[in-house]
């Protein structure tokens, strides 16, 4: 099987803010930005699965004429009541507590990287069992990262250890393709 990870287009937020599971709008010209670099690049007839928010819901429905599969385990991290708040407001002291404890700790209250990994395990487990040749996923930068870990037969501890390890470095709209 071979899966076509892309990530939304950038969302209408300012910079510097913390927005993990909000689901925020993303600009047309965005969209149309995003389309315009994957068009024809992506395997014809594969289904499409997205995360249900919109900076990615809109992106996966511009992407196919058939209606694409929303599922809730690839939206990404939920930070609680850091979501939506500046990074420099959160304290540092929440900061620091979620560096020693990076799989496991619940920034804002949230969900941890561990509960994410969790659920992307059991999206990627559901994908394999569907069997398809092509898949064309849309989804979140930690979403990715952590489909990434679990192609590589990582387990859910050990994809969110390698997850909250790894600098984040999917840029908007970007197309990662996995391979087995």
């Amino acid at each position: 099987m071979r899966i076509t990870l892309i990530r939304h287009p950038q969302p209408l937020v300012a910079a510097g803010v913390c927005y993990g599971s909000t689901d925020l709008a993303v600009a047309q010209e965005h969209i149309d930005q995003v389309f315009a670099t994957l068009d024809g690049t992506l395997p014809a007839g594969a289904p499409i699965y997205s995360s249900p928010l919109q900076r990615c819901a809109e992106l996966a429905k511009r992407l196919t004429s058939i209606p694409p599969i929303y599922d809730s385990r690839l939206a990404e991290l939920h930070f609680g009541t850091w979501e939506m708040q500046h990074w420099d407001d959160i304290p540092r002291m929440e900061i620091d507590a979620w560096a020693a404890a990076p799989a496991h700790y619940r920034p804002g209250g949230g969900e941890s990287v561990l509960q994410m990994a969790t659920r992307v395990a059991a999206f990627h487990a559901s994908l394999q069992a569907a069997a398809p040749s092509d898949a064309i996923v849309v989804c979140h930068a930690g979403t990715i990262r952590l489909l990434m870990a679990c192609h590589a037969g990582l387990a859910p501890a050990d994809m969110a250890l390698r997850a909250a390890s790894t600098p984040h470095s999917t840029a908007y709209g970007e197309r990662i393709v996995l391979q087995d």
